[in-house]
Protein backbone atom coordinates (compact mmCIF):
# COMPACT_ATOMS: atom_id res chain seq x y z
CA UNK A 1 0.00 0.00 0.00
CA UNK A 2 2.47 2.49 1.04
CA UNK A 3 4.41 1.56 -2.37
CA UNK A 4 1.44 2.21 -4.49
CA UNK A 5 0.84 5.72 -2.56
CA UNK A 6 4.65 6.71 -3.50
CA UNK A 7 3.80 5.56 -7.24
CA UNK A 8 0.82 7.78 -6.96
CA UNK A 9 2.79 10.83 -6.03
CA UNK A 10 5.30 10.44 -8.43
CA UNK A 11 3.15 10.30 -11.15
CA UNK A 12 0.87 13.05 -9.92
CA UNK A 13 4.30 15.07 -9.70
CA UNK A 14 5.45 14.51 -13.33
CA UNK A 15 1.84 15.69 -14.41
CA UNK A 16 2.04 18.52 -12.85
CA UNK A 17 5.47 19.74 -13.93
CA UNK A 18 4.24 18.68 -17.49
CA UNK A 19 1.84 21.15 -17.34
CA UNK A 20 3.22 23.56 -15.85
CA UNK A 21 6.07 23.47 -18.41
CA UNK A 22 3.87 23.35 -21.18
CA UNK A 23 1.55 26.36 -20.15
CA UNK A 24 2.15 29.53 -22.57
CA UNK A 25 5.17 28.04 -24.06
CA UNK A 26 5.38 28.51 -28.17
CA UNK A 27 6.71 26.49 -31.06
CA UNK A 28 10.54 27.60 -31.43
CA UNK A 29 9.95 28.38 -35.21
CA UNK A 30 8.14 31.31 -34.08
CA UNK A 31 10.75 32.40 -31.58
CA UNK A 32 13.24 32.21 -34.08
CA UNK A 33 11.68 33.67 -37.00
CA UNK A 34 13.32 37.02 -37.54
CA UNK A 35 10.00 38.80 -39.10
CA UNK A 36 7.57 40.32 -37.23
CA UNK A 37 4.12 38.20 -37.28
CA UNK A 38 2.38 41.33 -39.08
CA UNK A 39 3.39 45.16 -38.48
CA UNK A 40 2.73 46.79 -34.78
CA UNK A 41 1.10 50.09 -34.61
CA UNK A 42 -0.45 49.75 -31.10
CA UNK A 43 0.97 49.20 -27.96
CA UNK A 44 -0.12 48.33 -24.45
CA UNK A 45 1.12 48.58 -21.08
CA UNK A 46 0.55 45.24 -18.97
CA UNK A 47 -1.55 46.56 -15.69
CA UNK A 48 -1.91 44.26 -12.77
CA UNK A 49 -3.95 41.05 -13.44
CA UNK A 50 -3.85 41.05 -16.81
CA UNK A 51 -2.90 38.17 -18.96
CA UNK A 52 -2.12 37.57 -22.71
CA UNK A 53 -5.49 35.95 -22.79
CA UNK A 54 -7.33 39.37 -21.43
CA UNK A 55 -5.48 41.24 -23.34
CA UNK A 56 -6.30 39.46 -26.54
CA UNK A 57 -9.56 39.93 -25.45
CA UNK A 58 -9.42 43.48 -25.20
CA UNK A 59 -7.99 44.02 -28.21
CA UNK A 60 -9.48 41.46 -30.73
CA UNK A 61 -12.50 40.10 -29.01
CA UNK A 62 -10.61 36.43 -28.92
CA UNK A 63 -8.61 35.16 -26.57
CA UNK A 64 -7.75 32.57 -28.80
CA UNK A 65 -5.08 35.72 -30.46
CA UNK A 66 -3.00 35.75 -27.52
CA UNK A 67 -0.79 33.74 -29.76
CA UNK A 68 -0.28 36.87 -32.09
CA UNK A 69 0.83 38.65 -28.68
CA UNK A 70 3.00 36.71 -27.83
CA UNK A 71 4.82 35.92 -31.20
CA UNK A 72 4.84 39.63 -32.26
CA UNK A 73 7.27 40.39 -28.89
CA UNK A 74 9.00 36.91 -29.31
CA UNK A 75 7.92 35.80 -25.55
CA UNK A 76 9.59 32.81 -24.44
CA UNK A 77 6.95 32.17 -21.70
CA UNK A 78 3.86 33.40 -22.37
CA UNK A 79 2.76 33.04 -19.24
CA UNK A 80 5.04 35.57 -17.66
CA UNK A 81 4.65 39.25 -18.29
CA UNK A 82 4.95 41.99 -15.87
CA UNK A 83 2.90 44.73 -15.21
CA UNK A 84 4.68 47.91 -17.03
CA UNK A 85 5.54 45.80 -19.51
CA UNK A 86 5.25 46.95 -22.98
CA UNK A 87 4.03 44.58 -25.24
CA UNK A 88 3.44 44.96 -29.45
CA UNK A 89 0.08 44.68 -30.61
CA UNK A 90 -0.07 43.34 -34.40
CA UNK A 91 -2.60 44.66 -37.15
CA UNK A 92 -4.70 41.46 -37.52
CA UNK A 93 -7.12 40.90 -40.41
CA UNK A 94 -9.97 42.59 -38.99
CA UNK A 95 -12.35 41.22 -41.58
CA UNK A 96 -11.12 37.23 -41.10
CA UNK A 97 -14.96 36.58 -39.85
CA UNK A 98 -16.49 38.32 -42.79
CA UNK A 99 -14.23 36.24 -45.22
CA UNK A 100 -14.90 33.30 -43.56
CA UNK A 101 -18.82 34.12 -44.00
CA UNK A 102 -18.08 35.03 -47.60
CA UNK A 103 -16.43 31.64 -48.38
CA UNK A 104 -18.86 29.54 -46.64
CA UNK A 105 -21.45 30.99 -48.62
CA UNK A 106 -19.42 30.65 -52.00
CA UNK A 107 -19.06 26.89 -51.30
CA UNK A 108 -22.65 26.47 -49.55
CA UNK A 109 -24.30 23.54 -50.24
CA UNK A 110 -27.94 24.41 -51.16
CA UNK A 111 -29.66 21.03 -52.66
CA UNK A 112 -31.80 18.20 -50.77
CA UNK A 113 -28.53 15.51 -51.66
CA UNK A 114 -24.82 16.13 -51.57
CA UNK A 115 -22.35 14.15 -53.70
CA UNK A 116 -19.46 13.45 -50.97
CA UNK A 117 -16.02 14.27 -52.79
CA UNK A 118 -12.76 13.26 -51.38
CA UNK A 119 -11.21 14.85 -48.15
CA UNK A 120 -14.89 15.77 -47.28
CA UNK A 121 -15.87 14.87 -43.54
CA UNK A 122 -19.70 15.35 -42.24
CA UNK A 123 -18.66 18.41 -39.81
CA UNK A 124 -17.44 20.65 -43.34
CA UNK A 125 -20.40 19.45 -45.21
CA UNK A 126 -23.04 20.40 -42.22
CA UNK A 127 -21.36 23.35 -41.92
CA UNK A 128 -21.83 24.26 -45.97
CA UNK A 129 -25.20 22.87 -45.80
CA UNK A 130 -26.76 24.86 -42.46
CA UNK A 131 -23.90 26.64 -41.13
CA UNK A 132 -24.05 24.64 -38.49
CA UNK A 133 -21.55 21.77 -37.53
CA UNK A 134 -22.97 20.06 -34.91
CA UNK A 135 -25.96 19.43 -37.81
CA UNK A 136 -23.74 16.52 -38.44
CA UNK A 137 -25.20 14.30 -36.09
CA UNK A 138 -28.84 14.99 -38.92
CA UNK A 139 -26.83 13.96 -41.34
CA UNK A 140 -25.85 10.85 -39.95
CA UNK A 141 -29.18 9.98 -38.97
CA UNK A 142 -30.84 10.39 -42.14
CA UNK A 143 -28.69 8.34 -44.13
CA UNK A 144 -28.32 5.74 -41.64
CA UNK A 145 -24.47 6.02 -40.83
CA UNK A 146 -23.32 3.26 -38.94
CA UNK A 147 -19.75 5.19 -38.61
CA UNK A 148 -20.14 8.60 -39.42
CA UNK A 149 -16.39 9.01 -39.50
CA UNK A 150 -16.10 6.94 -42.46
CA UNK A 151 -17.62 8.63 -45.82
CA UNK A 152 -16.47 7.99 -49.04
CA UNK A 153 -16.10 9.93 -52.46
CA UNK A 154 -18.75 9.19 -54.80
CA UNK A 155 -21.50 8.76 -51.53
CA UNK A 156 -24.35 10.60 -51.85
CA UNK A 157 -25.81 11.97 -49.00
CA UNK A 158 -29.52 12.38 -48.01
CA UNK A 159 -29.43 16.54 -46.31
CA UNK A 160 -32.96 17.09 -44.23
CA UNK A 161 -34.07 20.47 -44.89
Amino acid sequence: MVLGAIVVLMVGSLVVSYLKNRQGSLPEELLRNNAAVSTSTKTHTVEKGETLWSIAELYYNDGFAWIEIATENKLTDASVIEVGQELAIPNLQENLAEEVLTDLQENAITAATYEVVKGDNLWEIAVRAYGDGYKWTSIASENNLVNPNTIHAGNVLVLPR
